[in-house]
Parts: C-alpha cells; sequence; structure tokens
C-alpha cells in the first residue's frame, strides 16, 4: 500500500541523517565532551562477566566517576567497550541488556575479553542504533500486507482512512469511578470503540489518570491481558506505577529510567527471579562459569590438544546457556501469562520476551509525541487501539529536514483526529494553571473549551499578585546575539533573573526556604539558558532558594509544571525574524508548566510579526497583563 511505503521512505530517509549526523559526532568528538552530552560513560571499570543469552558474553560495567552527568545510554540500545588508549581499533560493540544506576550490562558477542581490556582507560560509548529504525521498518513492512487482509487488517484500515471506527454500547458503565464529566465520557468512548478510541489531553487535563482507569475498565469489560505503551521510559514507568497503584497485576518489559524499588519490583526481570525455577538457572549459570574459567587457563598455551580442550570447554559451557535460556523462556512465559496489563515502550514491545503475543487492545500514551513508524510495532498485535496524548504540544524530534517536510513528523494521532473526529474525546477540565495562564492557551489551541477547575482557577503565589505578564523589551536595545546557530540574548537574561529576584524579595515573608514556590527559567535556545543559569549562580539573592529554581530548555520540561515560570523569548532583531519559535506548539508546552504566576519577556516588535505572538501580546493588554520593560528599570 502506497500509505506504508511512502512511510518507508521517510523513514530511511531519516535513518541515513541520523547515521550521518552521529557518525560526525562521534568522529570529532573527544570523549570528554562525548561523556558531557550524555554519549558516553568514561571512565568504567569492569565489575563482573558472565555468559549470556545465545553465544553472547555479558560484561557489567560501572562508572566510577562523574556519575552526575546525564546520559542517553538505555535498555536494548546499540553500544561499545572501548579503551582510549586506542579508541578505534580496541572496540567491542553489543547491546546494553540492562542499565540501572551507574551500572550497566553489555551482551558482546565474544568467548572472552581481549588483552586490552586489562589495561584501564575504559568507556562505554552510545552505538548508532540500527535495532529501533530495523524494528520500525519491519513494522511497517508488515503492516503493507496486513492492510490488504480484511479480516486482519481492520484496524490498520480505519488508522489509515479506509475504513470508519465503530461505536456500540458497552454493558460496563464508566460513571462514578471519582472523574470529572468528559473524563468519565473518554472512559466510555474507549469502552464503546469496535476498533479506535483518542484521548485528547490537553495540560493539566488529568490524561494519565483517566487513562488508567481506563485500562481498569477495560481489562473489567475484556478480561484479557492489555498492552500499554509509551515512546519514553519516563512515561512507560510513570504508567505502570499507577496501574500496579490500581491493583492491576502490571509486567514492565525492560529497564525503567527511574531506578526506585517501586519500579524495579514491576520489572519482568524482578518477577522471574522470584520464580522458583530461578534456582536452577543460578546452578547452570555457575556451572557455566566454571568450564569457562577453566578454558581461560588455556589461554596462553598454544599446543593443538589445549587449543581443542579450550574450544570443547567453552562449547560445554554455550550447551549450559542455552539450557538457561530455554528455562528462562519458560519462567517469563509462566510470569507474563498471568499479567493483566504488560508496559513496554514501542520498540519494547517487540522484545524477544514478548514478540509472539497478541492482544486485543493497545494502548499508546504520549501519542502526540511518538514518531508513526514505531506505532506500528504494537498496533499489529491489536484488534483495538486506544491512543491518547495531545498533538498540540511537542511533536517527535526529526533530524532530516527532508523528511520533516516531507511529513515524518505528522503523528499517526494527528493524522486520526483529523480522520475521525468521532472517536475523539477532549478532556476540558483542567487542574494546574491559573485561569488568566490557561486562557490564551485555551483560545489558540483547544477551541476555546478549557476550563479551570474551582481549585486552580484563582491561586495565586501571594494575595493581589499577577498570574500573568508580558514585560515588553521593545526599545530596550536588548539585541539577540548569534553565533553560527547560537542565538543568545545577554541583556534580556540579564533582565529576566532581575524579575525573578523581585519575585523571590516579595515571596520571602510569605515562605521559608525549605518550602519555597518552585520557579521554571525557560528559554527555547540552549546558548540563553547557559546564560541565564550563569546569572543565576551570580544572583546572590536567589542562592538561599537555589533548590527551587530550574533553569532549562522548553523541551526539557515537557510533561512537568511549576508554581512560577519565567520564559526568556531571546530573539530581537531589526528584520523581525523569530526563527524556530514559529513552531507555537514548543511555546504552548512552555506557556502550560506554570501554576500560579507566567511571565513572558520578550521584544514585541520582533514577535508581533508572527500572529501567533500578535495575539498573545493582545490577550495580556486586554487583561492588564501587558507591562513594558521601562517600567522595572530603575529597580
Amino acid at each position: 500500500m502506497e500509505y506504508f511505503k511512502r512511510l518507508l521512505h521517510l523513514l530511511q530517509t531519516e535513518k541515513e541523517e541520523d547515521r550521518r549526523s552521529y557518525r560526525q559526532l562521534m568522529e570529532n568528538m573527544p570523549v570528554t565532551e562525548r561523556r558531557e552530552v550524555g554519549l558516553s560513560w568514561f571512565p568504567i571499570a569492569i565489575r563482573e562477566t558472565e555468559i549470556g543469552r545465545g553465544d553472547y558474553l555479558t560484561v557489567e560495567v560501572e562508572r566510577t566517576t562523574h556519575i552526575d552527568i546525564s546520559h542517553q545510554l538505555r535498555f536494548g540500545m546499540s553500544a561499545a567497550l572501548f579503551s582510549n588508549h586506542d579508541p578505534k581499533t580496541d572496540r567491542l560493540e553489543g547491546v546494553i541488556s540492562h542499565i540501572s544506576g551507574n551500572k550497566l550490562k553489555i551482551s558482546l558477542r565474544v568467548d572472552d575479553l581481549p588483552d586490552w581490556t586489562r589495561n584501564g582507560k575504559l568507556g562505554i560509548d552510545a552505538v548508532f542504533d540500527e535495532n529501533s529504525y530495523a524494528e520500525m521498518e519491519n513494522a511497517l513492512r508488515t503492516a503493507m500486507v496486513v492492510v490488504e487482509n480484511r479480516a486482519q487488517g481492520a484496524l490498520a484500515q480505519v488508522l489509515t482512512g479506509v475504513r470508519q471506527p465503530h461505536f456500540y454500547k458497552a454493558e460496563i458503565n464508566a460513571a462514578n469511578i471519582g472523574l470529572n464529566a468528559m473524563q468519565q465520557e473518554a472512559v466510555q468512548k474507549i469502552l464503546d470503540a469496535e476498533s479506535l478510541a483518542i484521548v485528547h489531553g490537553p495540560p493539566g487535563t488529568g490524561k494519565t489518570t483517566t487513562l488508567v482507569q481506563a485500562v481498569k475498565a477495560l481489562y473489567a469489560q475484556e478480561d484479557q491481558q492489555i498492552l500499554v505503551t509509551a515512546p519514553s521510559n519516563a512515561a512507560v514507568d510513570l504508567l505502570s506505577e499507577r496501574l500496579a497503584a490500581q491493583g492491576l497485576n502490571v509486567v514492565r518489559v525492560g529497564n525503567p529510567a527511574r531506578v526506585q524499588e517501586s519500579q524495579l519490583a514491576l520489572t519482568l526481570d524482578s518477577r522471574m527471579t522470584a520464580h522458583p525455577s530461578f534456582k536452577e538457572i543460578k546452578r547452570l549459570k555457575k556451572q557455566a562459569a566454571e568450564y569457562r574459567d577453566m578454558a581461560q587457563k588455556y589461554k596462553r598455551s598454544f599446543g593443538r590438544d589445549e587449543r581443542e580442550q579450550r574450544k570443547a570447554l567453552f562449547a560445554e559451557a554455550r550447551n549450559l546457556m542455552r539450557e538457561v535460556e530455554r528455562t528462562e523462556q519458560y519462567i517469563a512465559e509462566a510470569v507474563l501469562s498471568k499479567a493483566q496489563v504488560i508496559t513496554a515502550t514501542l520498540v519494547g514491545a517487540n522484545h524477544y520476551t514478548v514478540r509472539d503475543l497478541q492482544y486485543h487492545t493497545v494502548v499508546i500514551d504520549e501519542a502526540g509525541q511518538a514518531l508513526e513508524p514505531a506505532c506500528w510495532i504494537p498496533i499489529l498485535k491489536a484488534k483495538k487501539l486506544v491512543m491518547a496524548g495531545d498533538h498540540n504540544q511537542l511533536p517527535p524530534t526529526i533530524k532530516s529536514v527532508e523528511a520533516a517536510k516531507e511529513g515524518l513528523g505528522n503523528t499517526l494521532m494527528e493524522k486520526c483526529v483529523a480522520l475521525h473526529p468521532e472517536a475523539v474525546v477532549l478532556l476540558e477540565e483542567q487542574y494546574r494553571m491559573h485561569e488568566k495562564i490557561m486562557g490564551f492557551s485555551s483560545q489558540e489551541f483547544y477551541e476555546g473549551k478549557l476550563q479551570a477547575h474551582s481549585s486552580v482557577a484563582q491561586r495565586l503565589l501571594f494575595d493581589a499578585d499577577q498570574p500573568l505578564l508580558f514585560i515588553d523589551t521593545a526599545g530596550c536595545a536588548f539585541d539577540e546575539k548569534l553565533e553560527g546557530t547560537s542565538v543568545s540574548n545577554p541583556e534580556e537574561a540579564q533582565f529576566l533573573v532581575q524579575q525573578v529576584v523581585r519575585l523571590v524579595e516579595q515571596l520571602a515573608p510569605f515562605y521559608k526556604p525549605d518550602v519555597f514556590p518552585s520557579i521554571a527559567i525557560i528559554a527555547p535556545y540552549k546558548h540563553q539558558v547557559e546564560i541565564l543559569r550563569e546569572q543565576v549562580a551570580g544572583a546572590e539573592n536567589l542562592q538561599p532558594y537555589a533548590a527551587a529554581i530550574n533553569v532549562n530548555t522548553i523541551d526539557s520540561f515537557q510533561g512537568q509544571e511549576r508554581d512560577a515560570v519565567f520564559i526568556s523569548m531571546t530573539r530581537s532583531n531589526s528584520e523581525q525574524t523569530i526563527g524556530f519559535l514559529s513552531d507555537i506548539r514548543r511555546m504552548n508546552v512552555a506557556m502550560t508548566r506554570a501554576r500560579k504566576k507566567l511571565v513572558v519577556v520578550g521584544d514585541s516588535a520582533t514577535l508581533s510579526q508572527d500572529p501567533f505572538y500578535a495575539d498573545f501580546i493582545s490577550y495580556a493588554q486586554e487583561r492588564d497583563a501587558y507591562v513594558s520593560a521601562w517600567e522595572f528599570m530603575a529597580y
């Protein structure tokens, strides 16, 4: 089918660009920089080795310094063990089979570690992720075939617009389960749907709460295992925890991003260790390790008999590990068969332990951020799909400009909302923002339908505070600086931090430093974030409240909220160019992080050339929330 051929072509374009930029990055960046951007662990120490699944050696390593640096290494990713003495030659590629805190296990296709691993200066590099692309490509090729089959491809035909979704009145009623009217309607829509239901959850509307209750009701309705997925580990973790708290038997496939006991206890690995047959696995592994240790004694003996003996010992160890695999598969199947809900990332839904499982219903959360080819991995395992998310917030990250232009960034959720509005329920009541903060987002993105719940509608940091403020820097000569592709505005950053100091001093009489309102300082550009961090670090009056203040990019605040949010718009130029500020979904995320106060600092002369920002400035003026920066200059 042309639909999937086009998607496959766009995905392959993206893969080539991703691979090219990855190679360029890794070839030109020293290990210290790779470590800083989260692509490497260095230095590391080898803690343990054991024979792993298949013909792999599993090596457990631990990073010994720089443990506070966040990183991008994840379960299932390709990675390489290297020596920095000669990183291009002394290098072994494998797959991360477990990651927890500052330890990870990497599976390498070798019998034994080479000598260079004993000479120190070892590290782990992320390697270009061929596996995820292969899974997505395979899913699209399978979907091409499935969609042509009228019986098997009914869901795929609905999702591609060939069929319309149908609804029938479910026997289970969604009323009286502690949800508001629209949340109940969303659960009912999910129960009534034959093939497709969509929960459109704007910021603060309780999308996750709704989805958890929907999964609980679905299980009661179908009495069949449900697969719950999301594009990120963090989203899967949240759902796993919340579903388990509802009394459902949840098994999490893969490693959680947050290393907490409550999370680890839900994992398939953890459940397997509690199985009575797991003792047999330990015994077989111990025996295999003994054979391997014996084989290594022959390493430096080069006689024919010794070589044959070494070979035989390794073969025996591998045979034992095949028995381990069979036992592990038996235990995994026993654990999974009892699960009411299986949770995984989109790609993790095809992990070898669950690859062959089929479900009646699959749920995709954060579908507004999910790359469509990745969604087809779990979709092909189901007859019914529930999507939840908000396509008016951050889209998936696309590296290829060409693929983005051609539509790879258009999510399946976005397409289905347009194709099948009858399948969509918009959650209209939000529990996060003051109504003045919410109002602009509601007007621009949600047809003015959002309502602030009475518990938050008038909530302020202190009596008579202004919940919304646009501070106009036009005419202040706060001109942006352009260095290559990096944009910053040091004067605006300094001014904004002065406003944070001003707010902190206003709040000080009402709050103690240890229970101080949380404050986010957000900028759309990384260089501006760096400058803002320096300014905050240099502001003495802010130091007692440092724990309450967070400075970062818009993307890093997705899914979070703060009591007060300050946004540095950064752009100020005579050409009235706003660059990627024109991605208004990103600004929707920034503005809707605030609970009680939102302060936007920017140059109206530059911003107002875009209708969205012109509307925002008008919205602020109509609510007496517009003020010129000149009024604060004496501060």
